[in-house]
């Protein structure tokens, strides 16, 4: 008796794995602003990138540790203006 073959295991569209320009240019201590959903925000600092640029380590504010981030898990990463960080403290 022959095995049933299933070919539609993952229906999940793929992501794009190319990081956008802004995550090639992030550096450790760069103020980062992280949306993962839309209406879920949130800050930190960069504390580590890979070489290739597609996971950065962000130490997030308020003392809520540390997360990684992947270029393929759909969240927003983009660096905050350090002028407008200082008007903010």
């Amino acid at each position: 008796m022959a095995k049933r073959r299933i070919n539609d295991f993952n229906t999940a569209p793929l992501r794009r794995i190319e990081p956008d320009h802004h995550w090639r240019s992030l550096r450790q201590g760069d103020r980062v602003s992280l949306t993962l959903t839309p209406g879920y925000e949130s800050a930190g600092v960069v504390d580590a990138v890979t070489g290739d640029a597609t996971a950065v380590w962000v130490e997030l504010d308020g003392g809520r540790g540390r997360t990684l981030v992947h270029v393929s898990d759909g969240v927003a990463i983009v660096p905050q203006d350090p002028a407008a960080v200082t008007q903010e403290s």
